[in-house]
């Protein structure tokens, strides 16, 4: 059991068509595991065993009948309690949104998961509304980091990256509006891959639409890849979605890292960068100049944009909150509310200011593109810290994830590769971000790093318990 626990989304499918697995079995276990470690790490909030084992024995009969529905049948997969799910509240993390409401609707990435035949088992937790880069709330509490409990897990898709790394489930479904997918697999060592913008439909609309991208926290390349080709799928609720590709990602992988030509940017734009963080991402660039890649430093990229993102954001949260009413206000996270009350009255003209300061950054990156392929970052300046805290000590609120939110300012794809440990024996990520469009090449250097430098036998000791 503790072996299927750990098994990925590939490996499930292909004991599923050799009648070796269950998915029946694969979801038990699943739901063993997230409710013995749940109290340990808060990463659920909310479970639904009856409506999961119902699903995968419908999974189940299909695999017998050799007629899965889809490359995703029977796999067990979790949803960010940020994203509509049929039959269940979708509370953002907040007390302000009423849970007595119909929920009678999916969003278009978990009716893609569904049609595909995946075990739809939980929520995970998320900051409020998804509006920090930690996880806690005074409705579910504080999610914890499996490799030391007393560690943040990152935010805000901070319970699916810790249940990814703790063994519940080989995938789980997050979103990146500012670094939420990838801060988290950072710290908690697993892998995060956030679409390029426009990749992955998305519904209901949003004004934070344009710097989102919804997608896979995983164990491996492989099984983000075969996510996203089913996620990525249309869906006529969202007018503002790329064309649909149907390529499978996870069968066009293998590509030649000889050809890549790629900037390595220790700082990117001056960020300050713990020396053991540092460390580690430098050696973790050596690998790709070891696959033949040539390999640039590029001190500094582009300058700041911390300013256009505040711009910007202010904006996007007067409007976001602005039917609000004081009884909500009074339940949500303070730090939150005054961050809505300093958006009151942004200015129109402030905000397309920074919409067109927004489009030269994406053209510089274009141009930047021009010469590399691809760039390689840190993820953030430090590994994990105290989960009681917002921000790591001696860093702003958002200064210490500077890497992270420039990429969603330019709708591009990147992603989150474990690349080490430190010392204290907290994981360190590697980013790679790609050019527009160009989802499958940072999948592919994703799993080029990830044949050179494989991480999947890394698991925190709290994971080995066995339930």
């Amino acid at each position: 059991m503790r072996d299927l626990a750990w098994a990925t989304a590939s490996e499930l499918v292909a004991g599923y068509r050799a009648r070796r697995l269950s998915p029946v079995e694969a979801t038990a276990t699943v739901l063993r595991r997230a409710e013995g470690l749940n109290p340990a790490i808060n990463a659920f909030c909310l479970l639904d065993p009856v409506a999961a084992q119902v699903a995968a024995r419908a999974s189940e009969v299909r695999w017998q009948r050799g007629a899965p529905l889809g490359p995703l049948d029977g796999v067990p997969v979790s949803i960010k309690d940020i994203i509509l799910t049929k039959g269940w509240p979708t509370l953002r993390g907040s007390k302000a949104i009423d849970p007595a409401q119909p929920w009678n609707e999916d969003g278009p990435i978990v009716a893609r998961l569904r049609e595909q035949g995946a075990v739809i088992f939980g929520k995970t937790t998320t900051s409020e509304f998804a509006a920090k880069a930690t996880t806690s709330t005074a409705l579910c509490g504080v999610t914890r980091n499996p490799w030391n409990p007393a560690r943040t897990p990152g935010g805000s898709s901070g319970g699916a990256a810790a249940s990814v790394a703790a063994g519940v489930s080989a995938l789980a479904v997050g979103t990146d509006a500012g670094g939420s997918i990838r801060v988290p697999a950072n710290f908690c060592g697993v892998y995060g891959f956030k679409p390029g913008g426009g990749r992955v439909p998305m519904y209901p609309p949003t004004p934070y639409a344009t710097l989102a991208g919804f997608g896979p926290i995983a164990r491996t390349v492989t099984d983000a890849a075969l996510m996203l080709s089913v996620v990525s799928r249309p869906d006529e609720r969202d007018c503002d979605a790329l064309p649909y590709d149907p390529i499978q990602y996870e069968s066009n992988l293998a590509a030649d890292p000889k050809t890549w030509r790629i900037a390595y940017s220790p700082t990117l734009c001056g960020a300050r960068v713990d020396a053991e963080v540092a460390a580690l991402v430098e050696d973790a660039v050596k690998v790709f100049e070891r696959l033949g890649s040539r390999v640039d430093l590029v001190e500094k990229v582009f300058d700041d944009p911390c300013e256009i993102a505040a711009k910007l954001m202010r904006g996007l949260t007067d409007y976001a909150f602005h039917r609000f009413s004081p009884a909500q206000l009074a339940v949500m996270d303070r730090d939150l509310v005054q961050r809505i009350e300093q958006s009151r009255g942004a200015s129109a003209v402030d905000h397309l200011d920074a919409e067109m300061q927004r489009a030269r950054l994406a053209r510089q990156m274009q141009q930047f593109h021009q010469r590399y392929d691809l760039l390689l970052t840190p993820v953030t300046c430090v590994a994990a810290f105290d989960a009681a805290r917002d921000a790591p000590e001696g860093y702003g609120l958002r200064e210490w994830y500077a890497f992270t939110q420039p990429f969603n300012l330019t709708r591009q794809p990147a992603a989150s590769l474990p690349c080490g440990m430190t010392s204290e024996g907290l994981p360190v990520g590697l980013h790679l971000i790609g050019p527009r469009h160009r989802d499958l090449l940072v999948l592919q250097a994703s799993w080029a790093f990830e044949q050179a430098a494989p991480w999947l036998d890394r698991r925190p000791v709290l994971a080995e318990r066995s339930f």
